[in-house]
C-alpha cells in the first residue's frame, strides 16, 4: 500500500513522534511508562496521582451511574457544572461567567485545547506563540492546524520568558497566544510583568489570548491570577481549566473552556464535532467538587508543596541541581551535576540505574531550542509521600 495520507503525518511530525527514518515513535509517556512497567521502577514521570480525589466527589459519581445518568448530555455540558464553573470563577477570581453563554464543557482541557485551536487559526499564515518548553499536544494541534507555532524559551533555573523574546515572536501573523500558567513541565509561575506583556502584545497585534489553566489550585506562593482578570484581558481571553488535577481524577476527563460568548460559540461549532459530548455521570460529581469549601483548596496546594519539598529534597540529596517550582505537579532538576550529558539517554538508563523513571525535558522542546535542556529533567511529585520517599531513598544511588 503507498504511503497513508492525510493530516495525521502533520500532527505527529509536529510532536515530535516522527524519527529520521521516518518510523512513528511512541510519546515519551508511553515510552516510560512501559519501562516503569517493565522494571518495577517508580514512576515519576506521567503526571498523574496515585491517589482518590475527595470521597464526596467520588460518591456523586458512583450515584449518578446507579441513577441513569448514563446517556449523552447537553452539548455545552449539564446545567449544574455550567452554573458551578460559573460560579467557581466569580467566587476564586472576581470573572462573572454567563452559564448558558460563555462555558463549554470538554473532553479534558485537551479537547478544549485542540477545539480553540482549530477554531481559531486557519492556515499556513497563522502563527501561534507558545512558551517552550511545552506540554506536547501544543505543537501536534498547531500542526494539525496548518498553522506555524512560534516558541519563546524559558529558562533554566527560574523559567521566566525575557519579554524582549516574547515581543519579538508576536506579531500581526499572530493568531494566539497561549499560556499554560502555572506551567508544566517547568513548574514556573509567570510573574505580573509577563501576563501584562501578554495582554498589550495581544491588543497590538489584534490576537487571542488562551490560557492553559489547570494546575490553577496548586500554586504554592500566593493565590493564581488568571490573565482573564487584567485589564483589557477579558474581551481576547479564553480560559480552559479541568477537573482532573484539582480533584485526582485524571481519568474522568471532565474540562472547561469559558470566555466571551463569540469567541465561546466559535470553540463549541468545533468542539461538538469531536467527541460532540462526554463524561454524563462525572460532570454532576465535578459540580460538586467545584462547590466544596475553601478549605478544601488550600489544602490540596499545602498538601503538593509538602510533596514538591519532599522530591526536591531527595533530589538535592541525590546529587542533582534543583529549580523549586512555584506550582503545578512537576520539578525540573538538571542532571549534568549527576554525570548525564543527555536527558534522553539519562532517563532511559535510570530505571535500571535507581529503580526511577523521569521525563527528559527535552521531549518538551523544538528541535531550535532543544539543546537548551540538554541535561534537564522532569520528575512528577503527585505521588504518595512513602512513594516520593522511597524514590528519593533509590535515588541516591546515584551519589556513589
Amino acid at each position: 500500500m503507498r504511503e497513508i495520507p492525510g493530516a495525521w503525518r502533520r500532527a505527529a511530525a509536529g510532536a515530535g513522534l516522527i524519527g529520521h527514518d521516518g518510523v512513528i515513535r511512541p510519546t515519551i509517556f508511553a515510552e516510560m511508562s512501559a519501562l516503569a512497567s517493565r522494571t518495577g521502577a517508580i514512576n515519576l514521570g506521567q503526571g498523574f496521582p496515585d491517589e482518590d480525589g475527595p470521597a464526596d466527589v467520588l460518591e456523586v459519581a458512583r450515584a449518578a451511574i446507579a441513577n441513569g445518568v448514563n446517556q449523552y448530555p447537553p452539548g455545552r455540558g449539564i446545567p449544574d457544572l455550567l452554573h458551578a464553573i460559573a460560579n467557581h470563577q466569580e467566587r476564586f477570581y472576581g470573572i462573572a461567567l454567563d452559564p448558558h453563554r460563555d462555558v463549554v464543557v470538554t473532553a479534558g482541557a485537551t479537547e478544549a485545547l485542540a477545539a480553540a485551536l482549530l477554531a481559531l487559526v486557519d492556515g499556513p499564515d497563522d502563527e501561534v506563540v507558545v512558551f517552550e518548553p511545552h506540554y506536547d499536544s501544543y505543537a501536534a494541534v498547531v500542526a494539525l492546524s496548518g498553522a506555524r507555532i512560534v516558541t519563546v524559551p524559558l529558562r533554566w533555573p527560574h523559567f521566566q520568558p525575557d519579554l524582549d523574546e516574547l515581543a519579538a515572536a508576536v506579531t500581526d501573523r499572530t493568531r494566539v497566544i497561549l499560556v499554560n500558567d502555572p506551567h508544566n513541565p517547568t513548574g514556573a509561575v509567570f510573574g505580573a510583568e509577563v501576563r501584562e506583556a501578554v495582554v498589550r502584545l495581544a491588543h497590538e497585534h489584534d490576537a487571542v489570548i488562551l490560557t492553559d489553566e489547570v494546575y490553577e489550585h496548586l500554586v504554592f506562593n500566593g493565590p493564581h491570577v488568571p490573565i482573564a482578570t487584567l485589564p483589557g484581558a477579558w474581551e481576547r481571553t479564553l480560559t480552559i481549566s479541568s477537573g482532573g488535577k484539582t480533584f485526582s481524577t485524571t481519568g474522568w476527563k471532565i474540562g472547561w473552556i469559558s470566555g466571551p460568548a463569540p469567541l465561546v460559540d466559535a470553540v463549541l461549532a468545533v468542539k461538538q464535532f469531536l467527541t460532540y459530548v462526554n463524561g454524563a455521570p462525572f460532570q454532576p460529581a465535578i459540580a460538586t467538587g467545584l462547590r466544596l469549601p475553601d478549605a478544601f483548596f488550600a489544602r490540596i496546594a499545602e498538601d503538593m508543596a509538602r510533596k514538591r519539598d519532599i522530591l526536591g529534597a531527595g533530589l538535592q540529596a541525590a546529587g542533582f541541581d534543583v529549580s523549586v517550582p512555584a506550582g503545578s505537579y512537576f520539578t525540573v532538576a538538571d542532571a549534568s551535576s549527576v554525570g548525564a550529558r543527555d536527558a534522553a539517554v539519562f532517563c532511559r538508563e535510570l530505571p535500571e540505574r535507581a529503580g526511577v523513571v523521569a521525563i527528559p525535558l527535552t521531549a518538551f522542546a523544538s528541535p531550535t531550542h532543544r539543546h537548551e535542556y540538554g541535561t534537564l529533567v522532569r520528575f512528577a511529585a503527585c505521588k504518595r509521600i512513602e512513594v516520593l520517599e522511597e524514590a528519593a531513598s533509590r535515588l541516591s544511588v546515584l551519589r556513589s
